[in-house]
């Protein structure tokens, strides 16, 4: 039996011009997991990073601090698979759509512009984000020029099946990436709908991990939004 886990990435820069980037909690998170892992004497032996800085960072800080403690770390692959599914592109292609459609939706949006900044626009975006990627979901809006819910989904699909066939018999392999993909993995491993798979997107902690358990036909769900490590409230975020 092999084992899957997938790690969402650190706290990165949200709402900034720069978002794929860690902010410095981000990097503490990245560095406790590693802590926590060197700690439990935990290895890998398959390492994959999505595409994005956000992913590739947090891999790399945990492979440095597993080197400097003279433990191997596996050479890192990278699979576009594993990227996030593209909800900015949502946001800035959609929400004008539905604000002309909708005036509680047109009043969330400007009640978000005219917010000064700080925890009451992070919330507001999040309503907003989840409120537009919704009802992209159920299928109310989209775009041909932009990847569907379902789309995103298979792509991460195929990402597993790639991971599965490169894997060694028995090995532990580790993939740094989003929540959007762990819940999608999720998916495959409980059947869930588009809907619920969308809703666990919303539940991984920054710097959390999901374990999944594989062999021949078999893929399953061991474990999801672990956080040990995180072992102070004000390392627990999720945005």
């Amino acid at each position: 039996m092999s084992v899957l886990t997938l790690v969402r990435h650190g706290q990165a820069s949200y709402l900034a011009d720069d978002y794929d980037r860690l902010s410095p909690l981000g990097e503490v998170q990245a560095r406790k997991l590693g802590e926590y892992w060197l700690r439990h004497n935990v290895g890998f032996d398959v390492a994959i990073h999505g595409p994005r800085e956000r992913h590739v960072r947090t891999g790399a800080i945990i492979a440095g601090q597993f080197r400097e403690a003279g433990r191997a770390w596996p050479e890192p692959a990278i699979l576009e698979e594993f990227d996030e599914y593209p909800a900015m592109e949502v946001m800035k292609a959609f929400l004008p759509v539905l604000a002309a459609r909708h005036e509680q939706m047109r009043l969330a949006a400007e009640a978000f512009q005219r917010a000064d900044g700080g925890p009451e626009r992070i919330h507001m975006a999040d309503r907003l984000l989840q409120e537009v990627t919704l009802r992209w979901v159920n299928g109310e809006i989209g775009s041909p020029e932009i990847e569907s819910w379902e789309a995103f989904c298979e792509r991460v699909r195929r990402g597993v099946g790639k991971v599965r066939a490169l894997a060694p018999k028995s090995s532990r392999v580790v993939v740094f990436t989003s929540g959007g993909p762990m819940a999608a993995s999720t998916r495959m491993a409980l059947e869930l709908s588009y809907r619920a798979t969308l809703e666990l997107t919303w539940s991984p902690r920054n710097g959390s991990y999901a374990e999944f358990l594989f062999s021949g036909e078999r893929f399953s769900l061991s474990s999801f939004n672990c956080h040990p490590h995180l072992d102070e409230p004000s390392l627990l975020t999720y945005r």
